[in-house]
């Protein structure tokens, strides 16, 4: 039976992968604050990925794992030229650098067969829209974390897979979040877009995680039939 960690595991997209794990007959730990709100039969693991040190020591309590899936973001509507620091700096230690931070913990957990890391991008990460110009910037290094963990891991002999899966617009939580201020703005792109669901997404994440040996998927780019770009 394999153990896949999952950050944010507690609401969103990270919620649905832990459910889609568990039902692979894996064992799912869920990192995250809110570990209350956990469903059943993911094991809880307390951490505020703000903060180096709880992450460090949430990973120290662990002896093995075969999965990563660095799910747990943030998304503020903070511009370059207007933007409260304050929320870059956030969305930096969540979306970049704590995922950095878990991916090179886990490798060490891995077995010597190598595990597999799947890391939450975004199509923000392969196109900056009009808003949101920071989050984009966060979401840019994240493909480019992965693709030089990759780049490094193949160089030493490593078999570990790193992955990435790029969404567009998904209906959770953290969308709400983005839109905090253009409530009328995220009520029309609900009107006019079908948007995905987390459980649309876990789907492919269960896809790639269970893909055959010697296969490894890069990117995978998913976004609603009804969204433009």
């Amino acid at each position: 039976m394999k153990t896949a960690l999952v950050t944010g595991a507690s609401s969103g997209i990270g919620k649905a992968i832990g459910q889609a794990l568990l039902l692979e007959g894996m064992t799912v730990i869920g990192l995250c604050r809110s570990v209350e709100e956990l469903p059943e039969g993911i094991a809880p693991l307390p951490c505020d990925l703000r903060e180096t040190e709880q992450i460090k020591a949430a990973f120290s309590t662990l002896d093995h794992l075969d999965i990563l899936v660095n799910s747990a973001g943030l998304a503020y509507l903070s511009r370059l030229s207007d933007g409260d620091p304050e929320q870059w700096e956030e969305m930096w230690r969540v979306n970049v650098h704590a995922l950095g931070l878990c991916s090179q913990l886990a490798l060490s957990l891995f077995p010597d067969a190598g595990g597999h890391i799947l890391n939450l991008s975004s199509m923000s990460g392969h196109r900056v829209p009009p808003t949101g110009g920071f989050y984009a910037s966060t979401k840019f290094a994240v493909r480019a974390i992965s693709e030089a963990l990759r780049s490094e891991l193949k160089s030493s002999g490593n078999k570990t897979r790193v992955s990435c899966l790029s969404p567009g617009f998904v209906d959770t939580p953290l969308l709400d979040k983005y839109f905090a201020g253009r409530e009328e703005k995220l009520a029309e792109t609900r009107a006019s877009i079908d948007l995905l669901t987390p459980e649309a997404i876990a789907a492919s994440a269960v896809h790639i995680l269970t893909a055959p040996e010697g296969v490894e998927v890069h990117d995978l780019m998913i976004k609603s039939a009804d969204q433009a770009m």
